[in-house]
């Protein structure tokens, strides 16, 4: 009996170990990335490669926003542009009002973009079908009619952002600046989304995916965890929004809360692998990169309908997207 304890107390351990250098390995690579990447962008010189970059970041973050809730709950939300573009003018609000710190922006961004998503999943994650789908639609129309009849944020016109001074020595711009901002963020999200896939509120959210009312006889808060998705997607996407005011230095209604935002997104996680934490980064990279070489090298109208072809051809040839792919290739690799 005793031999049998320190057995499974020796394994658990080493589990635990092993899990720790995992996760160590993990973070150290993202660092990693990030810096070589920063470190090309700088010798490159280049002020195009820098917007490009900033982009396929922030398609990054959104993508591992969406697939919170629409990936491992498996509620769709087109309300993307809706909770992005809200964060967007929160921080436009905050500018008018003389607050100019980038992470007091994103902070009340994200928390604006949270409480919008806590309520319409309030108000429709009680009920099955595609009624919470719906009410994001509704979302994206009522923030956009608001916005554009608020005549103190810009209103139809759109609103002209100044950037300011920037202060920091070892960068040479500012949007330089804001790629720094953006790839914070893009490594605290995917963390944030391995960290949800393994823990047990992934673990319920894919529960309640595969059948709701199995996992709420066996004791899951459905509800709870829906919520808490929703806020946590919702808070995600409205970060990403707050910089691109900035970013954009001019923002308007009828661009900002477009469908091509949410149509992109959600392409990104079908391409990628929805469902899994590597699935909306693999996506998200792939995707824009190929959208930034198409504007530069063909049209800027080219890019839906790239998008458009890209995931016609997934959904028929590799339906469990990139990650599916890579999977079968390490799979194969280890046989």
């Amino acid at each position: 009996m005793q031999n049998s304890l320190e057995s499974y107390i020796a394994l658990r351990t080493h589990r635990i170990a092993v899990a720790n250098q995992r996760e160590w390995m993990f973070n150290a690579m993202f660092v990693a990335v990030g810096a070589l990447l920063f470190g090309a962008l700088h010798l490159a010189g280049s002020e195009y490669l820098w917007f490009a970059s900033y982009t396929v970041l922030q398609y990054v973050v959104l993508a591992v926003a969406w697939n919170i809730l629409g990936g491992y709950a498996g509620y769709v939300n087109f309300g993307t542009a809706g909770l992005f573009g809200a964060g967007c003018y929160v921080a436009v609000l905050l500018l008018k009002l003389g607050v100019g710190n980038l992470a007091i922006l994103i902070g009340c961004a994200a928390i604006v973009s949270g409480v919008l998503g806590m309520l319409i999943g309030y108000l429709t994650l009680r009920v099955k079908g595609a009624y919470f789908s719906i009410a994001t639609l509704a979302l994206v129309v009522l923030l956009e009619t608001l916005i554009t009849n608020w005549d103190y944020i810009g209103g139809a016109r759109g609103a002209l952002v100044v950037r300011p001074d920037l202060t920091t020595g070892f960068l040479s711009s500012y949007t330089e600046y804001l790629f720094m901002a953006m790839l914070l963020m893009a490594i605290a999200a995917v963390w944030l989304g391995r960290f949800i896939e393994e823990s047990r509120a992934g673990a319920g959210l894919k529960a309640l995916k595969d059948d709701e009312l199995a996992a709420e006889a066996a004791g899951i808060p459905t509800l709870k965890l829906k919520l808490w998705a929703a806020v946590v997607s919702g808070a995600l996407m409205g970060a990403a929004g707050a910089p691109a005011a900035y970013f954009l230095t001019f923002v308007e209604p009828s661009s900002l809360f477009g469908l091509t935002m949410s149509a992109n997104t959600m392409a990104m996680v079908l391409i990628g692998g929805i469902g899994t934490w590597v699935g909306p980064v693999l996506g998200a990279i792939f995707v824009a990169v190929i959208q930034q070489i198409a504007v530069v090298t063909i049209s800027s109208s080219f890019h839906l309908l790239l998008v458009a072809i890209l995931m016609i051809v997934f959904l028929v040839a590799a339906p469990n997207g990139l990650a599916g792919i890579r999977k079968q290739l390490r799979k194969a690799r280890h046989d």
